[in-house]
């Protein structure tokens, strides 16, 4: 394996290509049985195309399934047959894939929607309905029409699949400022650790029992540093997962030359990256304060440090990991942190959900609005 080939399994960015099924032709048979005179037309109409479906699984946390497969084609629909017989539907292709999971047309960026609860299915491309059979088009004057509808065609899409971990907190910080040994103390996770930077080269999730059976959810991810922004380091990559984020906990060591100045570099990486990230509420974890003793710590407090709730740390002695827990629950749980129902409708509102056909039957064109069409094809045949 070449050195610059990452050995990891999280993959949260995916391109793939995906194709409906066309829907089938409708049939132009004529009825013939010995003893049936003058039988007519009794062409059946064609099955629809196959649905592109995408579906929230919770048991993914990654899109590496689609990695190696990146071109998926939905089954077109059969045509239609004698006796007024409805050719077979196209199968349906479902993707499962992780909750926050968010699906962009490639071509022109377009938010088209997101996938966020487990089992939550959107239609990502409509198969083509089936052609009617002839025998829609008798008529009095018409008695034997020897044309029927062709089926719709399939439509294609090529889309951009981006994972955005669901997570209440996003930890924040340069390398080594300890954020990976604070997951491993406060929850059952267990990231890599050591003593060089860029230890971490993927999303962490882990979970934080609280009192009386509460929990949350952290997320760490790669260090950030000056010029994050420019590409240097690891660059913005792994951002997106902190978007969804309610609160960010910034993390920096107390034997940091100036804290306020590091955290300034961190808040305006934060904002080239998004300026919306900005809004989210914020926390301060002065770690490796086992370093420190009571004068330096007031030393410290003394000092201009940010105006934000913060709270010195040591995730290897234990000192005040409690504290953290009880402040970032306090946080988490403030009105202004809190989505009203009113406003999660808004937010679900923004998006359009495609309901399924129930049947081959509800997605046939009327004889009414395509008759015309199927005289044209007729011709050209």
């Amino acid at each position: 394996m070449p050195m610059n080939e990452s050995k990891s399994n999280f993959v949260d960015y995916v391109k793939i290509y995906c194709r409906s099924g066309q829907g089938g032709a409708g049939s132009r048979n004529m009825r013939r049985e010995k003893y049936v005179p003058k039988g007519g037309p009794d062409g059946g109409d064609g099955g629809r195309g196959g649905h592109i479906i995408l579906r929230g699984n919770r048991n993914y946390w990654t899109l590496v399934h689609l990695k190696y497969n990146r071109h998926i084609r939905a089954d077109h629909g059969e045509s239609g047959g004698k006796s007024r017989s409805t050719g077979k539907s196209g199968e349906d292709k479902i993707i499962d894939v992780p909750c926050g999971t968010v699906v962009r047309n490639e071509e022109t960026n377009e938010l088209l929607f997101e996938i966020t609860e487990h089992g939550e299915e959107r239609v990502l491309l409509e198969g083509g309905r089936g052609g009617l059979g002839n025998w829609h088009f008798r008529t009095p004057t018409r008695q034997a029409p020897r044309f029927a509808q062709p089926g719709e065609p399939y439509k294609e899409m090529t889309v951009i699949l981006e994972l955005k971990l669901l997570a209440d907190v996003g930890l924040v910080g340069f390398p080594n400022a300890g954020k990976s040994t604070l997951v491993s103390a406060i929850s059952a996770a267990r990231p890599e650790i050591a003593d060089y930077p860029f230890t971490t080269l993927e999303p962490n999730l882990g979970m934080v029992e609280h009192r009386d059976g509460r929990s949350f959810v952290v997320a760490d991810i790669p260090g950030i540093i000056e010029g994050a922004s420019e590409g240097r380091g690891l660059g913005l990559r792994f951002l997106r997962h902190i978007e969804r984020n309610s609160l960010l906990l910034f993390m920096i060591p107390a034997d940091s030359q100036d804290i306020k100045k590091e955290y300034r570099i961190l808040l305006n990486e934060l904002e080239q990256y998004n300026p919306e990230i900005l809004d989210k509420q914020r926390v301060l974890a002065i770690t490796k304060s086992d370093l420190l003793d009571e004068e330096l710590m007031e030393l410290i407090r003394a000092s201009r440090l940010p105006q934000i709730p913060y709270v010195f740390i040591s995730a290897v002695t234990g000192y005040g990991i409690q504290e953290l827990k009880d402040l970032l629950w306090t946080e988490l749980n403030k009105e202004s942190n809190l989505l009203s129902a009113q406003e999660e409708q808004e937010v679900k509102g923004d998006f359009i959900i495609t309901e399924l056909p129930n049947d081959a039957s509800d997605s046939k064109m009327s004889p009414e609005e395509s008759e015309e069409n199927a005289q044209e094809e007729n011709k050209e045949e």
